[in-house]
């Protein structure tokens, strides 16, 4: 069974969506509006702070120990179309 790739980039947008790019080269659309209700993610509503995203060993990472593993963002996430040349 193949493993779940890594995230290698993520781009947050103003609607609490993110475009992850992963080590596999698929970009996928990570929403996480439904998770802003969970205490540990209610700050990440404040924009600012939600910017402040970076990739740490292949997942998600913000500010005050908040973190998501890249297997369920994988899993979470919608691919998006790849970009035609």
């Amino acid at each position: 069974m193949p493993s779940t790739p890594k995230i290698t980039h993520a781009a947050p947008h103003d609607n609490h969506t993110l475009t992850l790019t992963f080590s596999n080269g698929e970009q996928r659309l990570f929403d996480l509006k439904p998770h802003l209700d969970t205490p540990v993610f209610t700050a990440l509503r404040d924009l600012d702070l939600f910017r402040q995203v970076r990739v740490v060993y292949g997942s998600l990472e913000w500010p005050g120990e908040r973190d998501l593993a890249y297997d369920m963002l994988y899993a979470e996430s919608t691919p998006l179309p790849a970009e035609v040349e």
